[in-house]
C-alpha cells in the first residue's frame, strides 16, 4: 500500500491545476489519480475550446464561477505564451432572435461589468450592425464580446501536468478508484486492480464521476445525476469562412442545463456547429445510445430509484429531450437550429461529425437541476461536484480558490515553501 499527503481524484483541468498550486506552495507528497492513460481524456479535451468572458453569468447566482473565469483569462494567456500554445482572440457574438431575447442581452450587458469585464470589451449591436460585421449572420440584436479566445484545453492540461511534475507531483494513471475505507482516520483508496493508496486528505475533482466519488464518502446520497452528450458537425473546408466569429445564441430553456446552438471556430482551423443534449448512460458514451449493457442497466436502475425519476415527471423536460433525440438522429434538424441565425448554411455543408462532449448535471432530491457548482467537505476529504461550463475557462483561478478554502479550514497544515510559479497565488 502506497502513502501520500494529498490524493487528488481526477486528471481534468481542475484537478491538474489544484495539483499544480499545491506543488508550488508546499513540499509535500501529492498524488493525482486518473483512471485513463493520460490527463484530459474526457471533458477537458472535449469542449468548445473557448476562453469565455463571463458576461452571460448572473453575478448574484454564479458570481464565483464568473470571477474565476474573468481572472483566469489573463492567467491562461500568460500560460499560452510561456508554453507557446495557440491563443487566438476571435471574439463572440451572442445573438438574440427576437425582442424577448434582446431583453436577455440587455441584462447580460449589465452583468458583464459586474463580473469584471471592461465596458469597452462588450457592446450591444442591432441586427444591421451585426450584418456589417458578419454579413451571413441574421438576428434581431447581439452582444459582441471582443475578448473571447480559442485554445486547446487538452494541451493546456498536459502542460500544467508537466509543470506540476517538475514540482514532484506524482500522476498515477490507469488507476480507477473502486472503493474507500478507513475514512475516519486516514482514507485508503482501493483501485480496480486491488492496489491501495493511503492519504491524509482526498480532493475529489472527478468530473462526471465526482458525485459517485462523493457518495463513497457518505455525502449527498439522495442526489443523482444525468449524462448528456453534446454533438457537433464539422463544416466542409470551403464553408469555414462564412462567419469569422464564434456565434452563440440566447438559451431558450434557461432552467435546464442545455446549450443552445453555436458556430464554433477551432484553433486547428475547423468550424463546428452544435450542440444538442442527448441522454446517455455514462460520461464516456461518445457514440451510440446504450454503451456497455452493464452500465446501461445500472443507469436505468438508478433513474427508477433516484431523484431523477421526479425530473422525468416534468412534461417540459420530457418534451425537450424528445427534440434533442431528433436532432441526434437527423443532421437536418441540427442544422435547422443554426439556420435561424446563419440562414445560408445547408445540411450538405456538413459531412463529418465533430467532437462530442458530455456534461453531467446533478439533480436535487426534489428533481431539480443543481444550478451551480457544489463544494462539499467530508471527513478527511473535499469534493467539487457539478463543476460545469465555464469550468475550463475558470480552472486556474477556481483551483486557487479551492486551495485557499482548504487552507482556511485547516486542512493544509503544512509549512509553505513557495517555488517559482507561472501564476501568482
Amino acid at each position: 500500500m502506497g502513502k501520500c499527503d494529498i490524493a487528488i481524484i481526477g486528471g481534468g483541468l481542475l484537478g491538474t491545476c489544484i495539483s499544480y498550486w499545491l506543488s508550488t506552495l508546499y513540499d509535500i507528497n501529492v498524488v493525482l489519480i486518473e483512471k485513463e492513460s493520460e490527463v484530459a481524456m474526457h471533458t477537458s479535451s472535449r469542449n468548445t475550446g473557448v476562453v469565455h468572458s463571463p458576461f452571460y453569468l448572473n453575478p448574484e447566482k454564479k458570481g464565483k464561477l464568473a470571477k474565476a473565469a474573468f481572472v483566469s483569462h489573463e492567467m491562461w494567456k500568460t500560460f499560452a505564451e510561456r508554453r507557446r500554445l495557440p491563443w487566438k482572440m476571435v471574439g463572440t457574438l451572442e445573438v438574440g432572435l427576437d425582442e424577448d431575447q434582446h431583453n436577455v442581452l440587455e441584462k447580460y450587458l449589465e452583468w458583464g461589468p459586474k463580473n469584471g469585464i471592461s465596458p469597452k470589451d462588450i457592446e450591444l449591436l442591432d441586427g444591421n450592425e451585426v450584418k456589417k460585421r458578419e454579413p451571413n449572420v441574421q438576428c434581431y440584436s447581439a452582444i459582441y464580446c471582443k475578448t473571447d479566445t480559442i485554445v486547446d484545453y487538452g494541451a493546456f492540461t498536459r502542460g500544467i501536468k508537466e509543470e506540476s511534475q517538475r514540482n514532484r507531483t506524482k500522476f498515477l494513471v490507469n488507476s480507477k478508484v473502486e472503493s474507500v475505507k478507513n475514512i475516519a482516520n486516514e482514507p485508503v483508496l482501493v483501485f480496480h486492480d486491488g492496489n491501495e493508496l493511503q492519504t491524509k486528505l482526498v480532493i475529489n475533482c472527478a468530473g462526471g464521476y465526482s458525485l459517485d466519488i462523493a457518495k463513497k464518502f457518505g455525502l449527498v446520497l439522495d442526489y443523482s445525476s444525468l449524462h448528456f452528450r453534446g454533438e457537433y458537425w464539422i463544416a466542409g473546408q470551403q464553408y469555414t469562412g462564412l462567419v469569422k466569429t464564434n456565434i452563440y445564441s440566447v438559451p431558450n430553456y434557461p432552467d435546464f442545463p442545455f446549450l443552445d446552438p453555436h458556430w464554433i471556430l477551432r484553433v486547428d482551423g475547423r468550424v463546428e456547429v452544435g450542440p444538442n443534449a442527448v441522454p446517455v448512460p455514462s460520461p464516456e458514451t461518445y457514440s451510440g445510445y446504450v454503451g456497455d449493457i452493464e452500465t446501461f442497466v445500472s443507469k436505468l436502475a438508478d433513474i427508477v430509484t433516484s431523484s431523477t425519476r421526479k425530473l422525468l415527471m416534468n412534461p417540459d423536460f420530457v418534451n425537450l429531450i424528445a427534440k434533442e433525440w431528433l436532432s441526434s438522429v437527423s443532421k437536418s434538424v441540427m442544422i435547422e437550429r443554426v439556420q435561424k441565425f446563419i440562414p445560408k448554411i445547408r445540411p450538405e455543408f456538413f459531412s463529418e461529425r465533430g467532437t462530442a462532449g458530455i456534461r453531467t448535471p446533478v439533480i436535487t432530491p426534489d428533481g431539480k437541476f443543481v444550478p451551480d457548482v457544489m463544494e462539499l467537505e467530508g471527513v478527511n476529504s473535499y469534493h467539487v461536484v457539478n463543476y460545469n461550463s465555464p469550468g475550463a475557462t475558470g480552472a486556474p483561478a477556481y483551483s486557487a480558490g479551492i486551495v485557499k478554502i482548504l487552507q482556511e479550514k485547516g486542512l493544509l497544515n503544512y509549512k509553505t515553501q513557495p517555488k517559482d510559479s507561472i501564476w501568482t497565488f
